[in-house]
């Protein structure tokens, strides 16, 4: 049964948990390489709660593509909170080995520490091929039973994985969403 995106619950508790309360064991993230620069600030303890409820759940691996934006956010967060939760994975799916061929050098750095630290990773293709970034937004799905995002767009590859993630079955984390109703809450 597909699941909805629900975002007027909390994280985790008896009304968060997947069908059947069903334990997870394993996370994936995706997000836009371009955020909200007052999201920004607000997206490392918005995944630092996500992060501690979902393994307060049973979830122990954390899946990221790699990429520019959220995927580093999320990945740091995990490689920051692994001291303190014990058995904490990083997983990466990376969709070629020269991902970084193009980006500039504090990026790539970033990157080589993530890819340095994570308990495992892989790479898709050895070069660049259209079509290898949806092939990471899948394997990055597959497996996996929470999906965390940071989705503000109805297209494009975040919206894909995300529609992906529901159509498989996972739940469906929104951080954007949750972002945004903080803020209508503000406003009031």
């Amino acid at each position: 049964m597909m699941q909805k995106v629900r975002t007027d619950l909390p994280l985790g508790g008896e009304d968060g948990l997947p069908e059947g309360n069903s334990p997870i064991r394993t996370v994936c993230f995706t997000g836009h390489r371009q955020i909200d620069p007052a999201h920004a600030v607000l997206l490392p303890a918005l995944l630092d709660a996500a992060i501690r409820e979902l393994y307060g759940r049973g979830a122990r691996v954390f899946r990221a593509g790699g990429a520019i934006g959220f995927d580093t956010v999320a990945a740091l967060k995990v490689l920051d909170l692994a001291p303190v939760l014990p058995g904490l994975e990083l997983e990466l799916i990376l969709p070629c080995r020269d991902q970084t061929s193009q980006w500039n050098v504090g990026n790539t750095r970033t990157y080589d520490y993530i890819l340095s630290a994570a308990t495992r990773s892989r790479f898709l293709f050895d070069h660049y091929m259209e079509g290898c970034m949806l092939e990471r937004d899948r394997q990055l799905v597959h497996g996996s039973d929470v999906c965390v995002a940071y989705c503000a767009r109805s297209r494009g590859g975040t919206a894909y994985t995300c529609a992906l993630a529901l159509r498989e079955g996972l739940e469906l984390i929104n951080l954007y969403e949750r972002i945004q109703k903080r803020g209508k809450k503000d406003r009031l």
